[in-house]
């Protein structure tokens, strides 16, 4: 079993969809144990669609703050993981004068899918079911088989 790290940031291009989804899984899973944070190169409200599919597997992200790394409070960390390139690339920069690990998970922007309701939820699903399956991956504790 692997241990866990004591601070994870997840990041994306705006701070909407992908950073915020994995932000609440890992809080679901491991908030009272590791500090979990969120933000984006750039920051837009939270996206209506992530909710809904987050709020479907029980998870309440109406709360999230969108913020930018700019608005970070604190930007030590000991894991950032980047869910887009655009991240990826700000990470680095960020962290290129500390110790930690920086993981690239490029990830689908389900903004982008055009088409009916359905369709669109069916896409954000996905994006979170395989940020589910990464952290799992990652963070490898038995209480995260459960959702």
């Amino acid at each position: 079993m692997a241990d866990l790290p004591g601070s994870v940031l997840f990041s994306c291009s705006q701070n909407s969809v992908r950073s915020p989804m994995a932000e609440g899984l890992m809080k679901h899973f491991y908030g009272s144990e590791v500090y979990v944070d969120s933000a984006g190169v750039h920051a837009k409200e939270v996206d209506g669609f992530t909710v809904a599919v987050m709020d479907e597997i029980g998870i309440d992200i109406t709360g999230h703050k969108e913020k930018t790394f700019d608005d970070l409070e604190d930007s030590s960390f000991d894991v950032v993981i980047s869910l887009s390139p655009e991240a990826q690339h700000k990470a680095v920069e960020m962290t290129r004068t500390m110790a930690c690990e920086v993981i690239f998970w490029h990830t689908f922007d389900p903004s982008v899918v055009e088409g009916g309701r359905e369709t669109r939820l069916d896409a954000y699903r996905q994006v979170r079911d395989t940020l589910l399956a990464r952290i799992r991956e990652q963070f490898p504790l038995a209480k995260a088989a459960q959702v």
